[in-house]
């Protein structure tokens, strides 16, 4: 490879697990992926979703922290539209005070939920509008001066938490470009847009203090096993298990139930999301990933791992750093994005 690797942890709930097994996994990995070299973890905002413990992002992250020592870890990303920009430069503020140079903040505009969980959180559905604006105040916050007069993050003023605009469509690639922000598109569960919004992206981009040129991030689903055979087993049962996330809204399917489902017009959105997706051995894997980042010439890609066994997971993504020599790429090269 001649990108970096990072990594989106879902901080996935399996049958059976609780809250607590998925965190003491997600430490795990990050300890191991620390040392396989791995540039950086993210861990996203989802409310209302009994399969995914980051609810609390900045609380996940924190703990993670406090058991690693290198590898950088961040939100990819906080839903903004659900909070107020000063809480949020307080929070990863505090997070940068105790983990100098290891913090990153990836932003979203979505709500992380659906229309019944955000009344729960007491979120307006057209705090969204307010997005490009949000983002600004909170860049304030961290850097300096306040754009709200008298208003400033304690924590936070002054730690430059870098930014991140999240995106899948055309929307965020603008938004970051003209703010002169990293951008990273969710092309592991949304990849239409994806060569689309990186042209604009890099086309549209304007510097930054933060940032002199274009970066893109790129996800892509990552299944890598010792052998194909498993690798498709393993990826097959990521397809059914969606098939109940989306299709089901939770319902339990049975295998032949979700493979027939998966064979309508309903199972092929489900198969549409996972386009992006490196399934093999790791040298089949390691061929998608360079196709795939010469086709967006991303600037680093964040591989996302929806194997539902943990062992398999910590496998696959142990077999992809082993292929992809990602201990040379360890250092400080992008430490400033």
């Amino acid at each position: 490879m001649t990108v970096p690797l990072s990594i989106l942890d879902l901080a996935h709930i399996g049958e059976g697990e609780s809250a607590g097994d998925s965190f003491r996994s997600s430490v795990e990995m990050a300890q191991r992926a620390e040392q396989w070299g791995y540039r950086r973890i993210w861990y996203a905002e989802h409310h209302n979703m009994p399969s995914i413990a980051s609810s609390a992002t900045s609380v996940l992250i924190a703990h993670i922290a406090a058991h690693t020592q290198r590898i950088r870890l961040g939100a990819g990303g906080i839903m903004l539209p659900n909070h107020a920009p000063l809480t949020i430069a307080e929070q990863f503020g505090t997070l940068a005070e105790l983990h100098p140079g290891r913090i990153d903040l990836g932003l979203g505009r979505a709500p992380g939920s659906d229309q019944k969980t955000m009344r729960a959180l007491r979120r307006d559905p057209a705090s969204a509008e307010s997005f490009p604006q949000d983002v600004l105040e909170l860049q304030g916050y961290l850097t300096g001066p306040s754009r709200i007069p008298g208003i400033e993050a304690t924590p936070g003023k002054g730690t430059n938490v870098p930014l991140y605009v999240l995106g899948s469509s055309l929307f965020g690639a603008k938004l970051a470009a003209a703010l002169g922000l990293p951008y990273a598109f969710a092309s592991h569960f949304a990849p239409n847009a994806l060569l689309d919004a990186i042209a604009i992206y890099r086309r549209e981009f304007r510097p930054s203090a933060q940032l002199a040129e274009p970066y893109v991030i790129a996800a892509v689903n990552v299944i890598a096993a010792d052998t194909q055979d498993e690798a498709d087993r393993l990826f097959l049962e990521t397809k059914r298990k969606r098939v109940g996330l989306f299709v089901g809204r939770g319902r339990t399917f049975t295998a032949d139930e979700a493979d027939m489902i998966l064979e309508s017009p309903a199972g092929q959105q489900v198969l549409q999301m996972v386009r992006y997706s490196a399934v093999g051995t790791p040298t089949v894997v390691r061929e998608y990933l360079d196709r795939f980042g010469e086709e967006t010439a991303a600037d680093e890609l964040m591989v996302v791992s929806s194997a539902t066994d943990r062992a398999a997971w910590l496998r696959s993504l142990e077999l992809v750093a082993e292929v992809s020599d990602l201990p040379s790429q360890q250092g400080d090269l992008l430490a400033d994005r």
